[in-house]
């Protein structure tokens, strides 16, 4: 059961508005700053942990928040004090929506919000940890939603630096690693992401990733369940396999197959957002070179936080990828008849010759060699295959001589008839056939040389491939992002946003999405760097800009929100 909350103190310059939350150290109240005026959330230390150490617990806190609260996902921290009481206390920036944990509890996160959240956490954790600070207590209940509808990680009481691995205490049990509860307790970058990764898996469930529905749930039965048992899964047919393995091994028992940073995790959400065709979720780290990169999280050894480049589906690409190879076109149809294609070449072969064997049919009749007189140089086979008395040889094109050979034949040569044997009457007929036979072999000469030189002229442009391609940087066509976002309330229910396009070119649009806690909406497309959209109920409304280039490249997303 819940205490009632401390006496709220009386601070100057603060005037007091209503309790906010109650915790084992600290109660939390929500004031009015009078200069400048704002409403503020201020953290008071409890009277009866002055005595313990607490206060000096609370200055490090302060410290630390300070130093990594101008990260967008992590709680502005405003000013610190002694109140009159003599109980230290915090002025915080005033989350007004439920936390992670109120939400979570009355219905699970769709899938693209819960990918969304947990990437901008993930940053945060990242931020601090390159600070040099464990989180130790990362949980849904320390993640806040400021009024701009975005995560706010809090509590960083029982932080410590990233070289205390042999400190556990005051840890959220639900949440926390196996090496949490060993004999030392241990910890380190790889326990936050475990305590990150189970607080992703709660967006999804609704419930602390071991504690199950209508059984006992105690400490003691969550720890043994950490220590032994396999993730469950989540149990909604909407949560990609993708997804699951990324929980399982950010949850793993031994540390060392867990994600090696919050950024590795963060760029695995990211590739589900792709696998999804959601939109990816920015890193926000001031660093692109992570504290411990992990070479597994990216097979391709890329380690940095890169834009993405927004692909569109429909668009044909106008310029030779750096993996792929060109595709040849077809060589060109031929007639009916044989075809002379290319061998594979070998060793031996002249790199300037392409060489096609003429293969004769083996249902011909077997040749006679012809008399002298009648060998017409480039005859082809096939040109007089009625004719028994003449023997053609197999033959090759060279197409650099531009000359059809004679192979020579093996066979035995066989004794041609005598120039005088028949009458002058057989001799006309003989020097007419042989005429005609020319004509027909100078014809069908002409046509095979042709179609060879057609077949070896497309081999001769060398495809490029991976191997020889150069290489190509794949930010080189990325889209820079818009500027001067500013959406102004229009007084009829519609915001005016309007934006700049620092490099215009022909054929630039714009995808404009309005962005919700409970999942953004669909993107509307603009053509002019202005748009006017519904407002939102009952707060601000938020969009987010992509700049998309006619090649199918886009810019980053650019985030602006009403007064």
């Amino acid at each position: 059961m819940s205490r009632p909350p401390s006496p709220p103190p009386q601070l100057d310059g603060f005037d007091y508005v209503e309790p906010l939350g109650t915790g084992g150290f600290a109660d939390v109240f929500l004031y009015e700053q009078q200069q400048p005026r704002r409403q503020v959330a201020v953290k008071v230390l409890l009277a009866d942990r002055l005595a313990s150490g607490a206060a000096q617990e609370f200055a490090d806190e302060a410290n630390v928040m300070a130093m990594l609260s101008t990260h967008p996902a992590i709680v502005t921290i405003y000013q610190t004090g002694v109140a009159a009481d003599g109980r230290p206390y915090l002025v915080m920036e005033y989350c007004p929506r439920p936390n992670l944990q109120q939400r979570a509890r009355t219905e699970p996160f769709s899938v693209a919000e819960t990918l969304r959240v947990g990437v901008q956490v993930a940053g945060a954790v990242e931020t601090a940890h390159r600070a040099g600070v464990l989180h130790r207590d990362i949980k849904p209940a320390n993640i806040l939603v400021t009024a701009y509808n975005r995560p706010a990680l809090t509590d960083f009481g029982i932080a410590s630096t990233t070289g205390a691995v042999d400190e556990a205490a005051g840890m959220s049990i639900p949440w926390s690693p196996p090496e949490s509860f060993a004999d030392p307790p241990r910890g380190g970058v790889r326990s936050d992401v475990y305590a990150l990764t189970a607080t992703v898996y709660t967006l999804l469930t609704g419930r602390s990733p071991f504690e199950k529905p209508g059984q006992r749930n105690s400490g003691a039965d969550l720890i043994s369940r950490i220590e032994t048992e396999p993730l469950p899964p989540v149990g909604r047919a909407d949560v990609p396999d993708s997804l699951m393995r990324l929980l399982a091994r950010g949850m793993a028992k031994n540390p060392d197959d867990r994600f090696g940073s919050a950024v590795a995790f963060a760029r695995a959400l990211q590739k589900v957002q792709i696998e999804l065709s959601h939109s990816v979720t920015p890193i926000d780290i001031v660093d692109d070179h992570p504290l411990d990169p992990d070479p597994e999280d990216d097979a391709d050894g890329r380690t940095r936080v890169r834009e993405v480049v927004q692909i569109d589906p429909g668009h044909t690409a106008t310029r030779p990828s750096a993996t792929t190879s060109p595709v040849l076109p077809a060589s060109p149809p031929t007639a009916p008849g044989p075809r002379f294609d290319a061998p594979a070449r070998t060793a031996d072969d002249d790199e300037t010759v392409i060489r096609a064997p003429q293969v004769i049919p083996p249902t011909a009749q077997a040749p006679v060699a012809p008399h002298p007189a009648s060998v017409v140089p480039g005859s082809a086979p096939g040109a007089s295959q009625s004719d028994p008395t003449v023997r053609r040889a197999p033959r090759t094109v060279d197409p650099v001589a531009a000359v059809p050979t004679a192979t020579p034949s093996s066979a035995p040569p066989v004794e041609p008839p005598s120039a005088h044997t028949g009458s002058p009457r057989s001799r006309r007929g003989l020097v007419w056939t042989l005429a005609a036979m020319a004509a027909v072999i100078l014809l069908v000469g002409g046509s095979v040389l042709a179609v060879n030189l057609l077949n070896a002229g497309a081999p001769s442009a060398k495809p490029t491939t991976a191997a020889t391609a150069e290489p190509q940087d794949p930010l080189a066509d990325l889209a820079p992002p818009p500027k001067d976002l500013v959406a102004t309330p229009t007084g009829s229910g519609q915001v005016h946003v309007t934006w700049t396009n620092p490099s215009p070119q022909d054929g630039d649009s714009f995808l404009v999405t309005v962005v919700r806690l409970d999942g953004d909406g669909a993107p509307v497309k603009a053509d002019a760097p202005e748009i006017t959209i519904p407002a939102e109920s009952g707060g601000k409304t938020c969009v987010e800009v992509v700049l998309r280039r006619e090649n199918g490249s886009a810019s980053s997303p650019v985030r602006g929100c009403t007064p």
